[in-house]
């Protein structure tokens, strides 16, 4: 059940160019399931829209979120001053997370492109806390970074395996997520992904040729957050059964699909 309340920061901190990881107390940590996002709201009148934030990590024991995002604008400019003791509105847990159920036994393949990066964090933190008879037989990372300016890999690497590529060469494979997979001769059985569009249709391309079931957690501009003003929708297979057309809202539906659900292109 989502909730809107005044959360108290914790902490947060730079940990890349543009990148800050910001850490809050919550009261709704035990119901974040991995791959759900959160609204956080502006201080500024001027700005009515919140602006959705994907969910890094979570625990429940403390009562704690971790947010990890780039600068993209005036709204995340504001939020990288905030401090620890400061008091932010939020809204959450939103959205459908990854199918962690699908897992159990299986090689699974954890894809993160630039800030799609941070939600394998927790995706992978919760599919290694499984009991046994649900948890992977192994747990694989790629992710995709722009330069050598690498953010949360040793939070990657406390869960499996971990392949990067940059794209301008200087760390790991020269290229995309995909040319290390290829690369590093990862075959799994199950992908979850998250990431640019580009980065996803490829994937969608390969896990399809592959024969591998491919989950994707789509990144979209949203208004509301809640599945009302129909402002994220994408196409679909299949009739929505709210808006009745091929639709679905990434907001409320997702943000995580079945990849043949969805059109990526």
């Amino acid at each position: 059940m989502k909730k809107l309340e005044t959360a108290r920061v914790a902490g947060q901190e730079r940990i890349a160019e543009d990148i800050y990881s910001l850490t809050l107390d919550v009261s709704f940590a035990e119901e974040v399931r991995a791959g759900q996002f959160v609204s956080l709201y502006s201080s500024d009148a001027s700005r009515l829209l919140p602006r959705p934030i994907s969910i890094c990590d979570f625990d429940a024991e403390k009562g704690q979120i971790r947010l990890v995002y780039r600068i993209a604008g005036k709204g995340t400019l504001e939020f990288s001053h905030l401090r620890g003791g400061d008091a932010v509105k939020v809204m959450g847990p939103l959205g459908n997370g990854f199918p962690l159920e699908e897992a159990a036994g299986k090689h699974v393949l954890l894809v993160g492109g630039g800030i799609g990066i941070p939600p394998m964090v927790g995706t992978g933190r919760a599919l290694a806390a499984l009991d046994a008879g649900s948890r992977p037989s192994r747990i694989s990372h790629a992710a995709g970074y722009r330069t050598d300016d690498l953010f949360l890999t040793e939070e990657l690497l406390a869960s499996g395996r971990l392949c990067i590529s940059t794209d301008d060469g200087s760390r790991g494979t020269h290229g995309t997520v995909l040319d290390a997979i290829r690369e590093n001769a990862i075959s799994p059985d199950l992908i979850f992904a998250c990431g640019p569009a580009v980065m996803l249709r490829a994937l969608k391309d390969w896990a399809a040729g592959q024969g591998i079931p491919l989950w994707v957690s789509m990144e979209e501009r949203m208004a509301c957050g809640v599945g009302v003003c129909l402002g994220c929708v994408c196409n679909t297979a299949e009739t929505d059964t709210h808006s009745m057309v091929k639709r679905a809202r990434i907001c409320a539906d997702g943000p995580v699909f079945r990849a043949e659900e969805v059109d990526l292109s």
